[in-house]
């Protein structure tokens, strides 16, 4: 009897869970008023929880370390899908590639980078440079070749244009900080910047089996933290508890490889000093998690 009662429970905390998923379903009068809700906004526009200030001194051990989230990687996905704004799905629904250049063009994120170092800013402008290429036609190049028109003729259908979008970035490189804090007795991790990856757009017109995968530009991420705590990340297992993408990156909610750590080599990667040989990185990034990971549990035990 008691298994009946709560099977039954279940179903009803089921039933309620994906009811309220669609935010005003039932009493919406047309299709844009679905997900619209002065309370529901209104909770939306939380801040992202505060970092805290962190006092130099009771910084007792750090190491910053750069990693690559692959997106074929089926816990990654929420970072990669949807691949194409269509307008299909909720505007909550979008790639985090996509947030990224939509908040970077309305001036919303604004300490964007040329390297990871974050010396060389960058405004929208040089961006659509960088993700944008064009290229004349070869029916184009044949009838400058022959004079039948010269390059001051062209129009726009006499070029083939490559942009980077959404799918086309597969990969994201991340940088962050491991720190042990004294005053709590914990180690901790802090997101510092974050770039996607993808193919550079002067050989997309180039078919290649494995394309050198490249940093686009960097995001210093403290400043584009308020922007992603607003966008949305779809939950596959629960509808209605969707979480942004602010959270997901900070409680480091993906899956991802060490490429390289700061050292005094200049912070050479693990594959300049390890050629060729994949198994023999991974597990040199496997260590340098470790050394991390027992920092920690070290402490306690010395």
């Amino acid at each position: 009897m008691k298994n009946l009662i709560l099977f039954v429970i279940v179903l009803l905390l089921t039933g309620y869970c994906n009811v309220v998923g669609q935010t005003n379903l039932l009493n919406a009068k047309v299709p844009q008023e679905v997900g619209q809700r002065y309370e529901q906004a209104e909770a939306n526009n939380i801040k992202p929880v505060e970092y805290g200030y962190v006092d130099d001194r009771d910084i007792l051990w750090a190491k910053t370390i750069w990693e690559v989230i692959d997106l074929d990687e089926r816990i990654n996905f929420p970072y990669y899908y949807p691949s194409v704004n269509n307008g299909y799905l909720s505007s909550d629904r979008q790639s985090l590639f996509r947030v990224l250049m939509d908040n970077i063009q309305e001036g919303n994120i604004t300490e964007v980078y040329e390297t990871d170092y974050f010396n060389e800013k960058l405004t929208y402008d040089n961006l659509k440079v960088k993700l944008e290429d064009r290229k004349i036609t070869e029916e184009a190049r044949q009838k400058i070749n022959s004079g039948v028109i010269t390059e001051e003729e062209l129009t726009e259908d006499d070029y083939d244009i490559y942009i980077i979008d959404s799918f086309k970035v597969v990969q994201y490189f991340i940088k962050g900080t491991w720190y042990f804090n004294k005053r709590l007795g914990e180690l901790r991790y802090r997101l510092l910047g974050i770039a996607p990856g993808a193919q550079d757009v002067s050989t997309l017109s180039e078919s290649s089996d494995d394309p050198d995968i490249l940093p686009l530009f960097w995001v210093w991420f403290p400043d584009a933290r308020e922007t992603l705590n607003k966008h949305r990340v779809f939950n596959s297992k629960n509808s209605s508890k969707s979480i942004t993408f602010d959270m997901m990156l900070n409680s480091r909610r993906f899956n991802s490889i060490i490429y390289k750590e700061e050292n005094v080599y200049e912070d050479r990667e693990v594959k300049e000093y390890i050629y060729e040989d994949a198994l023999r990185q991974l597990i040199e990034s496997d260590r340098i998690k470790s050394v991390i990971r027992d920092f920690e549990q070290d402490m306690w035990n010395n």
